[in-house]
């Protein structure tokens, strides 16, 4: 058995103090304790009022104001599509004393500022103090990356001494475990709820290898990007998504593992993206039909249906049709625990496979190698002290023979293409990433990065400035400030 955690074991003690006062005979529950008294229910909501303490200071209220399709309808305007600015909500939680924030990347998709509200301790617990506690500290913040295949961005804000939220051990969360939802449902900052792991590992999308901590903790639009945390004030998971017929929480939240989190946090730190790692090798989920017609020794389980050619999987041995047993001797059974375990290792790594080769069982250890990212060979190109644009805080590189190759072409055959991100002195976000095109400033086409400089230094300071884009293929406006 799984030993139960110091507060939890205590917490499990005055709940069940409590149950025998409840089944107490009525006669022995005429004479009511006085308040204050020492009460397994009074031990356990001291408990959750000092886990509230512990905790708020590290969760954030996230501002974001863009621009998107408004409905002008209920103003009599005529029918069709208009664009204007948009404000929404949503939570974050300090990972960082330096002011490093996770939240979801859909929070901040399509951010022209972002803004977040630190929690202001308050001194008292009356309604008044927690009245005043709402007027926390509003600073402005800026992408440090983002990783919208999992729905994870990260921010900074200039901070220091802040309180961090020290993350949970994945590989200890267990099914019925109390969690506690923090963040700012339907906008109503520093909220927190209460519910249990429903489930350690749910793959709502079966054709996702995504996998989530499912909760019955009431999770609500605006708790996206919120912690859901352990009854030891740990980071289980950022809440996310919740399935529902009404909108509201019917019980049925996700939250992104912390043990993803963990992997995924140095990555954007250091890239701004996500640089994954290559095994070499394709995986599917057994069926009995497909143990059958392979003559496997399971009918459930993972088993390798490709090999890539000279990749390392190979070179370690691992051949198709080998049954997937365990990564560095923890058991696997499913394709979302094995995307899991799979997506904590980095280029460099090892990652020691138990495979079942018919009747045998071999072992076999693959070096995890870089996946070739075509943006950041890009970034070598360009010299930061020649390239760098600090207005948009990008490096950029003329569209044309030196990139001619290293990306697809794009629609317009000129333009700055964005190699990277670079720090910028202001908090105003300028909504730009690794890989767009560049092509226009305020209609006026940009044809080089000299002579985006000059655009930029012509327009007025603090004045919007419209860029015309290319990402994905798509052209698109955004717009930004500068100083």
């Amino acid at each position: 058995m799984h030993p139960i955690a110091p507060r939890a074991a205590a917490i499990v003690a005055m709940l069940s103090g409590a149950s025998l006062l409840l089944a107490a005979p009525l006669s022995a529950q005429s004479a009511a304790p006085p308040r204050g008294a020492a009460t397994p229910l009074r031990a356990f909501n001291d408990e959750i009022e000092a886990l509230s303490a512990r905790v708020s200071p590290s969760v954030v209220h996230v501002l974001v104001t863009g621009y998107g399709p408004i409905d002008e309808r209920s103003r009599g305007a005529a029918s069709g599509l208009v664009i204007g600015r948009q404000h929404s909500i949503g939570s974050g939680v300090i990972i960082d004393p330096d002011g490093y924030i996770i939240t979801n990347a859909h929070v901040v998709a399509g951010a022209r500022r972002i803004q977040v509200m630190l929690h202001r301790d308050s001194p008292g617990a009356g309604t008044l103090d927690s009245l005043a506690a709402e007027n926390g500290q509003t600073v402005d913040a800026r992408v440090v990356g983002t990783a919208r295949d999992i729905d994870l961005a990260l921010l900074k804000i200039d901070a220091a001494g802040l309180r961090a939220l020290p993350f949970a051990d994945y590989d200890a969360i267990r099914q019925g475990e109390i969690v506690f939802a923090f963040g700012s449902p339907e906008g109503l900052r520093n909220s927190m709820t209460m519910g249990v792991v429903s489930s350690v590992a749910r793959q709502p999308d079966p054709d996702s290898p995504t996998v989530y901590v499912q909760t019955d903790a009431p999770i609500n639009p605006g708790n996206s990007g919120g912690p859901l945390v352990n009854v030891d004030g740990e980071l289980v998971g950022i809440n996310t998504l919740i399935l529902s017929e009404s909108g509201g929480s019917q019980g049925i939240g996700f939250a992104i593992p912390s043990a993803v989190v963990a992997s995924v946090v140095p990555q954007l730190r250091a890239y701004g993206h996500l640089h994954r790692g290559l095994l070499g090798f394709s995986m599917q989920a057994i069926t009995p039909a497909l143990a059958a017609g392979l003559g496997l020794s399971r009918t459930a389980g993972v088993i390798v249906s490709d090999v890539t050619p000279g990749g390392a999987a190979e070179a370690a041995g691992v051949g198709i049709k080998d049954v997937i047993a365990a990564v560095n001797g923890k058991a696997i059974d499913s394709v979302p625990l094995l995307a899991l375990e799979l997506s904590r290792y980095a280029a460099g790594d090892t990652v020691t496979l138990g495979l079942l080769r018919g009747t045998a069982t071999v072992s076999a250890s693959v070096v995890v190698r870089p996946r070739p990212h075509l943006i950041a060979e890009l970034a070598t190109l360009a010299d930061p002290d020649k390239s760098a644009i600090p207005q948009l805080g990008i490096i950029g590189i003329d569209v044309g023979d030196a990139t001619a190759g290293s990306l697809p072409q794009p629609r317009i055959a000129s333009g700055v293409f964005v190699a990277a991100r670079i720090e910028k002195s202001s908090g105003y976000e300028v909504p730009l990433a690794a890989g767009d095109v560049i092509h226009a400033l305020n209609g006026f086409t940009v044809r080089s990065v000299d002579g985006l400089r000059v655009l930029i230094d012509d327009a007025k300071t603090d004045t919007e400035l419209v860029l015309q884009i290319e990402r994905n293929g798509q052209l698109q406006f955004v717009t930004c400030q500068i100083y």
